[in-house]
């Protein structure tokens, strides 16, 4: 058995790419387009696993476009998408510098929490041993939900 990839349903393809890509820094791997189906197909996959991507082998996000408006709900009934990374404390600062909410701080710099633009949990996990505590995030809020 291999895990091959998690599937989205995304109401915005620029918004989407712009959170997993600019901001969480995934590479787009690949793309298809089904006229017939009418649907976009975008796969993505973390900069250590781009090459193997390439190959198939490695674990992938694939964002699903619907052309035709559908109102998408309980965007957490599967849980979350988990992502290990270099500086959680850094990339904690991009997401809040760019407008997005950190529903649970890296209080422990070791774990946080963010949502999507379609309100997919993304849990951040701090490569290698945890970071020592720091402001603001040691003594900052939960807010919403994950």
């Amino acid at each position: 058995m291999q895990y091959l990839h998690t599937m989205v349903r995304v109401k915005d393809i620029d918004a989407s790419l712009r959170f997993y890509c600019d901001l969480l820094g995934l590479k787009e791997v690949r793309r298809k387009e089904s006229e017939k189906g009418r649907f976009t197909l975008i796969f993505l996959a973390a900069p250590d696993d781009e090459e193997r991507s390439a190959q198939l082998t490695a674990p992938e996000l694939e964002l699903t476009y619907n052309w035709d408006p559908e109102e998408y709900t309980g965007g957490r009934n599967f849980g979350h998408l988990a992502y290990r990374v270099d500086d959680i404390y850094a990339l904690c600062q991009k997401f809040q510098d760019n407008g997005v909410t950190i529903n649970r701080p890296p209080r422990d710099g070791h774990m946080a929490f963010v949502k999507s633009p379609d309100g997919i949990s993304i849990e951040l996990l701090q490569k290698g041993d945890a970071l020592p505590p720091q402001e603001p995030w040691a003594s900052m809020e939960n807010s919403g939900s994950w």
